[in-house]
């Protein structure tokens, strides 16, 4: 189950521009999470998963079979149904996408923006790819039906 958070609100720091007894803005936590025991459930229903880590962090910690890899900076392109730029599989704003990071700060404010322009059911992995390989799950991803027909897809050029 993905935890939302969109009811939790934080209070920012108070400055000292800020005079004492005036109100403090609370800003909503709209980012939502999946976490690495609920992946293989999520991407059984068809969410997509997306590795957002860099070559060399793949490199360095392992590739995920079966999600796409985006480079932070070309997920928004990618993802938003509105972009000419897009994936085939981003038809619309309620795609399920789970977005992994490293250790899930990046995947965490990437969500944020991609929620800004209006995907709904865009998700960070909490923890990352460090939570996956530390929970042995790193083939959950590629066990799905529609990744493995995608793969069919590629290697069958």
């Amino acid at each position: 189950m993905r935890a939302a958070l969109a009811s939790v609100t934080v209070a920012p720091a108070v400055s000292s521009a800020t005079p004492a007894g005036a109100p403090v803005p609370l800003f909503p936590l709209a980012v939502e999470r999946t976490y690495p025991s609920e992946l293989a459930a999520a991407v059984m229903r068809g969410a997509v998963v997306v590795d957002i880590r860099s070559n060399d962090q793949r490199g360095a910690q392992g590739t995920l079979p079966g999600a796409l890899a985006i480079a932070p900076d070309l997920v928004a392109t990618r993802l938003d149904p509105a972009n000419p730029g897009r994936l085939a599989a981003a038809v619309h704003h309620d795609v399920e996408w789970v977005l992994v990071s490293a250790d899930g700060a990046e995947s965490h404010r990437v969500v944020a923006a991609l929620q800004k322009r209006g995907l709904r059911r865009v998700t960070h992995l909490a923890g990352g790819f460090d939570a996956i390989k530390a929970a042995n799950l790193s083939g959950s991803v590629a066990a799905a039906r529609h990744v493995a027909a995608d793969v069919a897809r590629v290697t069958a050029h």
